[in-house]
Parts: structure tokens; C-alpha cells; sequence
């Protein structure tokens, strides 16, 4: 015994002996400590997920707010610039957000938002809830959209590609997707304009108005039915 410690390898014997016990007792801790309070924290983000690492929801500020995720992959996301969270179904693909922002420009106008949104299956939103501000203008709106069926990957992939061509080239080379990939039709609208009018329109498959309810701001209410082509055939009040 005296020779070990006489030994020049005992320094090291120690520091390597003590070093394990000292990892032993972290990771025993963190192994019964799975609950921590805190009175108050300041993050940038905050991610959720399953045990696995799948991730379930994001919570984030503007300049950390991710892109568009499918199944864990991320893209940018062409015109998404606000703060707000993100959930994301079983697969890791983005499922529906909530989103808002506000502030006073140079010139003093005011603006303010706020989007709710449930998106459909690999696809984008199906059911929205807004409300926008811009100076004294205001709007809020509830709406139903049918999505086509195919994936939104093929179009994120095909605006990747595109990104960088010319301002005709990536129009065109959209028109020809669009040809064989159906646009979503928006079937039902419920909301107040900026022009302080009220309104239900109700739509069919192809997105085109056949019963509008409105009240306009001075209070003149209407019923109108329309045809496929949009023409108004029949009217309460009657037209003069």
C-alpha cells in the first residue's frame, strides 16, 4: 500500500477514481430528477418533443421561427416572418400554427395581426382564423378551404428548384404544375371587411360565390343566390 502511494501513478489513479464517482452521482441525479420549477425563464425557442426526438410543437420568436418542416426536414419558407408556435402531427410535419405581430411604422401607421390555423394532411391550411389591422382599417375572418389531394412536398420542391430563374421561367414552369395539380378552392367565408361590411358567402367546389349574406357598415342588409358565372338571380330585397 505504501508503494502505491509512493508511485507516480497514483495522481492519476485519484483524479481517475474521483472523476468517476463524480460522474456516477451526475448521472444518478439526472436520472431521478425529471421535474424542474422555475419562477420565470427567457427563451428564443423552445422546441417539444416525443421521446424518440419527434418533433410536436415549436415555440419561438421571430428570429429564431423555423421554416416549413415535413417529417422532421426543413425548407425555408418563402414570406413567413413573425413569431408565434407550431404543432406538427405524428410524422414531424408541420400541422397547424399560431401566429401574430403589431408595431408602429415611421410614418406612424399602426398594424396588427393574428392567424390561427388547422392544416390539412401534408398539405397547407384547411381551416383560418384572422384578424388584421392597418391603420384604422380592420378585418377579421373565419374560412374553409378544400385542399387537393397530392402532397405539398411537390410544390415546395418544385419552388426550390425554380427559386432562381427568371421572373417568366418560374411562372411558366408554375402554370405548367397547375395544370395537373389542382389549386385549393376556398367553400365558405364568414367575416368583416375594412369596410366595416359584414358578410357570409358560401361556395362550391370550384370556389365560386353562390349564396352571399352581407350587412353593409350603414346597416343595409341583402340575400343574394348566383349562378355558376356569378350572376345574381334572385335577391332579398329585390333590386329597384
Amino acid at each position: 500500500m505504501k508503494k502505491l502511494f509512493a508511485s507516480q501513478r497514483f495522481p492519476a489513479i485519484y483524479s481517475g477514481v474521483l472523476t468517476l464517482i463524480f460522474a456516477t452521482v451526475v448521472l444518478l441525479g439526472a436520472a431521478e430528477t425529471k421535474k424542474s420549477s422555475f419562477d420565470e425563464i427567457n427563451v428564443r425557442r423552445i422546441n417539444i418533443v416525443e421521446p424518440d426526438g419527434t418533433l410536436r410543437m415549436v415555440i419561438s420568436n421571430k428570429a429564431d421561427f423555423p421554416g416549413i418542416i415535413i417529417k422532421g426536414k426543413e425548407t425555408p419558407h418563402p414570406n413567413r416572418h413573425t413569431g408565434g408556435v407550431l404543432f406538427f402531427n405524428d410524422e414531424g410535419t408541420e400541422n397547424g400554427g399560431l401566429t401574430w405581430g403589431g408595431s408602429k411604422g415611421a410614418d406612424g401607421t399602426v398594424t396588427s395581426s393574428g392567424h390561427l390555423r388547422f392544416d390539412q394532411y401534408n398539405q397547407d391550411q384547411d381551416l383560418t382564423i384572422d384578424f388584421g389591422q392597418r391603420g384604422d382599417k380592420r378585418s377579421e375572418a373565419i374560412a374553409f378551404t378544400d385542399r387537393p389531394g397530392y402532397s405539398i412536398e411537390e410544390l415546395i420542391s418544385l419552388l426550390q428548384k425554380t427559386k432562381d430563374l427568371p421572373e417568366a421561367d418560374r411562372k411558366s414552369q408554375l402554370a405548367k404544375f397547375q395544370e395537373t395539380h389542382p389549386s385549393p378552392k376556398q367553400r365558405a367565408y364568414f367575416g368583416r371587411s375594412d369596410d366595416r361590411s359584414v358578410s357570409l358567402k358560401l361556395k362550391d367546389t370550384e370556389g365560386r360565390e353562390r349564396i352571399v349574406i352581407q350587412v353593409a357598415a350603414d346597416g343595409t342588409p341583402v340575400l343574394k343566390l348566383l349562378d355558376a358565372s356569378g350572376t345574381v338571380i334572385s335577391q332579398l330585397p329585390s333590386k329597384p
